[in-house]
């Protein structure tokens, strides 16, 4: 994380000076010592030539990925001839209304299709926001957007009453291999269940668990050590 400004309110919790030992995070002065040497690095790695291609790149393939889920998923923040910047984020609070389905359904969805969710929620709640690198073959931008087109078509199953509203690929979303090898009790297949369009047949990701309560931990103090009666009697 760079620097940041903020108002004078939030002045006394910003990083310290690690050298008078008040509110260090770290072993350098206010944060990390390698942010300016990483972007000072990067930017004389790629020169004048090559910042300009990556951010050329880096922004057609957001608008490809717009242009490919057009009609599938509405899109926000488009410019004024309809183009986005070099991220693109899609709306999914329809479908909340629609056929029950959330953001989260669609982001465990996802790791069932062989991809870690994008941004979800930020900067606007309910969405995913995608940002595609220069890095990204082309390949790999179509197998996403097949798998996100797969999943529009999940959705539409549910909003049309082919499939039931709870028990579906997205709220059983993510299937681990015990689910594909114990008896399978679904209305979907195991193939749709655990290899949907994106994912690979070889090599495939497999989730060690299904989906948790992601916010329980945040809302419950947990503490996973041992009991005090298990420390004293170790003591004895």
């Amino acid at each position: 994380m760079g620097p940041i400004g903020v108002k004078a309110h939030l002045e006394p919790f910003l990083p310290g000076d690690p050298r008078d030992g008040a509110g260090a995070v770290s072993a350098a002065p206010y944060g990390s010592a390698s942010i300016l040497p990483i972007s000072y690095a990067y930017a004389m790695l790629m020169g004048g030539e090559g910042m300009t291609q990556a951010t050329r790149v880096a922004i057609l393939n957001a608008n490809y990925i717009a242009a490919r889920l057009e009609g599938a998923y509405p899109v926000l923040y488009r410019g004024a001839k309809g183009r986005v910047a070099h991220e693109c984020i899609i709306d999914t609070r329809p479908f909340a209304d629609s056929a029950g389905v959330t953001v989260e359904d669609i982001a465990k969805r996802l790791i069932d299709n062989g991809f870690h969710a994008p941004t979800m929620s930020w900067p606007v709640a309910g969405t995913l926001m995608i940002e595609p690198t220069e890095s990204e073959t082309k390949a790999e931008l179509d197998r996403f957007c097949d798998a996100m087109l797969a999943i529009r078509d999940e959705i539409r199953d549910i909003e049309e009453g082919r499939i039931d509203t709870h028990n579906n690929p997205l709220k059983n979303a993510p299937h681990t291999m015990e689910d594909l090898v114990r008896e399978w009790d679904r209305p979907y297949s195991r193939e749709q269940g655990c290899f949907p369009p994106g994912a690979f047949r070889v090599d495939k990701y497999w989730p060690p668990v299904n989906r948790v309560d992601n916010a329980y931990g945040d809302r419950h103090l947990i503490c996973t050590c041992p009991p005090m009666e298990d420390l004293v009697e170790a003591a004895e």
